[in-house]
């Protein structure tokens, strides 16, 4: 005679898990075991500790699953979610059935052992190991969760999710971070040499505006304002700007204005009449027109670099600075800050030059301070070894 089933147990990849409504609140959560027998046992417990909490006022256990669900739900509207999301993905399988008192450094350990070790994707090809920056990105979820739980998050009797929030260790950071490096007008004409024409283009404009990378990817025209009285233009990014993900906004909140030196409003020039809306369109013309570059760090990025390191070998007839071989498309923003203090900018112009926040409302600037900026700018609008000298202090190796 086959065993009759129990109401709110079922069997997933070979585990016992629990879907159960139980006085008005939603049980799920996995037993941890394949016996039978042990799963109805440790559903009966737990409806008992239920029933405890509603009738004797027993707090209610909650899991980590639980938790991240209900942030995922009341913070949908966050401009990181997705990334958020993704964190909390990857968190679920070592701590997801895990009730929050639970949650610690012991708990989180092997999390981070596993995404600090190298391994495959999921096409198969390697995967280095996740830096302790990224990892320490997806440690501050649980921190912020953590603390909602014993904060602001309370149950029907008003008592916290949690009564205190345990120190959770963060990794290391500034000895494993990789550091800018800003090149030199060789190694630039070397890399600019390799890359594609319409990386090109993008790249020569970054490294003479100092815009992030999808302040360059997704430039508009609405954006730009003709200043007639210096013959040139600039462009007022509004804070609203999604950049990479819908409703990111400017990094620091704040309008960024673009100072163009007369190589990037050249490269501007070179772009006008390719498409109505975008500065730097990429890809074929269709029925729909040419789209945004998603980001400029991709495949023909990673091999120019390499092919730029190995030309480079071959004129020195030494190694390419590893900074230079893993360059990145942020190090073109570093390269244009360095060259302006190579030149003698005062660091309140550069950081304007840079959108870097100092207090000052960028879309207030009269004629004469644009015009300053702009000369400043143009202190290192060189493309060749003419602009200002700049060293770069480098360690002996070996």
């Amino acid at each position: 005679m086959a065993q009759k089933r129990t109401p709110g147990l079922y069997q997933r990849n070979g585990i016992w898990h629990i879907d159960k409504v139980v006085r008005g609140t939603r049980l799920q959560e996995s037993t941890g075991t394949s016996e039978r027998n042990e799963a109805e046992q440790y559903l009966a417990h737990r409806l008992e500790k239920l029933r405890q909490a509603k009738v004797y006022g027993v707090r209610q256990i909650r899991t980590w699953r639980e938790a991240a669900t209900r942030y995922l739900v009341e913070y949908k509207d966050q401009a990181s979610i997705g990334l958020t999301a993704t964190y909390l993905d990857q968190l679920d399988p070592f701590i997801g059935d895990l009730p929050l008192t639970h949650i610690d450094d012991g708990a989180l350990a092997p999390f981070v052992k596993f995404k600090l070790k190298p391994g495959l994707t999921s096409t198969g090809k390697p995967r280095p190991g996740a830096s302790n920056r990224t990892i320490n990105i997806a440690m501050q979820r649980v921190v912020r969760i953590l603390n909602l739980c014993s904060r602001k998050w309370r149950d029907a009797e008003k008592r916290p999710w949690l009564d205190t929030v345990p120190m959770i260790t963060m990794l290391e950071e500034k000895r494993s971070s990789r550091k800018p490096y800003p090149m030199s007008w060789q190694e630039q004409s070397l890399l600019f040499a390799e890359i594609p024409d319409h990386l090109l283009r993008m790249s020569l404009y970054k490294v003479n505006s100092g815009c992030r990378e999808q302040e360059v990817c997704k430039l508009r025209w609405e954006w730009e304002i003709r200043v007639p009285e210096l013959n040139t233009s600039v462009f007022l990014i509004p804070a609203s700007f999604g950049g990479r993900h819908e409703r990111s906004g400017v990094k620091n909140g704040d309008e960024r204005l673009v100072i163009l030196n007369s190589v990037a409003m050249s490269v501007v020039d070179g772009q006008r009449g390719l498409h109505p809306d975008l500065v730097f369109p990429y890809g074929r013309p269709d029925q729909y027109g040419p789209t945004a570059l998603h980001r400029m760090n991709d495949t023909a990025w990673k091999k120019a670099r390499v092919r730029a390191a190995d030309k480079w070998e071959e004129l020195h007839n030494s190694p390419a600075h590893p900074g230079f071989r893993s360059i990145r498309v942020h190090d073109l923003k570093h390269t244009f800050g360095r060259r302006l203090r190579a030149a003698g900018v005062l660091e309140e112009d550069r950081k304007a030059l840079l959108g870097h926040k100092n207090g000052s409302i960028t879309s207030h600037y009269s004629t004469a301070e644009l015009g300053a900026l702009i000369e400043a700018a143009n202190k290192v609008s060189a493309t060749d070894s003419r602009g200002p000298a700049l060293t770069i202090l480098r360690r002996r190796t070996g």
